[in-house]
């Protein structure tokens, strides 16, 4: 049972008596359909639908609600939810003595969470505090991750820079298309609605090792021919995560151009669990 401490997270408690109201008018995912022992996955997003925060929620307890955030984003996750908290009974604590574990295969231990942006199959679990002796390292984590298309913020794309379908998040239940109104619910409903989603995490691999960005701030990117396709995010080894224009790599699936990466040829596949596919042509479709 693989495990490691994800040292670049923090646990973030939002509690009270309006604490369930509070998050299920703010964030992307249902808060009142969340059930104990899942994490699901969420997002606070921009007026204009981008994502600000992306986030793992859990309930705990009967007024408390965990959220599972980059470290470096804590403090304005707070600050942005205190900016939103007008006269509602809620408070917001972070919980820095308690590590954020991640682990995968064999038998969750007492008290895991599933995490709900993973297959089932791939038995991917989160824990707030003591757990299970930790025997993994980041890339091994990075490589799951991959292999299943789960992107965040950060290590594959940059807050208020993609709408929630780029990173799947209609696919996974992170957005509730069912739910009241929250922040940037108009702009994500039209396009689930209209269908015109048109960036999307994908996978990609290739015959050598996969170039690395020297800085957070560089962008390497995928051609198909002469036209720019999407930008790669995290890598292992053969393999990386890239937000690419579902469109441009269709056509040149279809016509077929070769797609390339810093001169390495690759190949782009749509994760499984989806649905989709840039073969069939509905790589933009909202449903199935």
């Amino acid at each position: 049972m693989p495990a490691l401490i994800l040292s670049d997270r923090t646990v973030i408690r939002v509690n009270g008596a309006d604490a369930q109201h509070f998050l299920q008018n703010l964030i992307t995912a249902n808060v009142d359909a969340i059930k104990p022992g899942e994490a699901s996955p969420a997002a606070l997003l921009t007026p204009q639908g981008k994502i600000l925060f992306d986030f793992l929620i859990s309930k705990s307890g009967e007024t408390a609600y965990d959220c599972d955030i980059r470290s470096d984003q804590a403090g304005d996750f707070i600050r942005r939810l205190t900016l939103y908290k007008l006269h509602a009974a809620v408070s917001f604590e972070t919980l820095s003595d308690q590590p954020v574990i991640a682990g995968w295969e064999g038998q969750a231990p007492a008290g895991a969470l599933r995490d709900l942006r993973f297959p089932r199959e791939a038995n991917v679990w989160r824990l707030y505090g003591e757990g299970p002796a930790v025997d993994a390292d980041r890339a091994a984590w990075d490589a799951v991750r991959i292999a299943c298309g789960v992107a965040e913020s950060g290590a594959d794309f940059a807050p208020s820079d993609v709408f929630p379908h780029d990173i799947l998040m209609d696919r996974n239940g992170g957005v509730d298309f069912r739910k009241g109104c929250y922040v940037g619910q108009e702009v994500v409903s039209r396009m689930q609605h209209r269908g015109t989603a048109r960036r999307r995490v994908a996978v990609l691999t290739a015959e050598t090792d996969l170039p690395v960005a020297k800085n957070p701030e560089a962008e390497i990117t995928i051609l198909a021919g002469d036209k720019p396709a999407g930008s790669l995010g995290s890598v292992a080894g053969k393999a990386g995560l890239a937000i690419v224009r579902t469109d441009r790599v269709a056509d040149a699936l279809s016509q077929g151009v070769q797609l390339t990466l810093d001169g390495i040829p690759v190949t782009l596949t749509l994760p499984g669990w989806t649905g989709l596919s840039f073969n069939s042509g509905d790589a933009n479709a909202s449903d199935h």
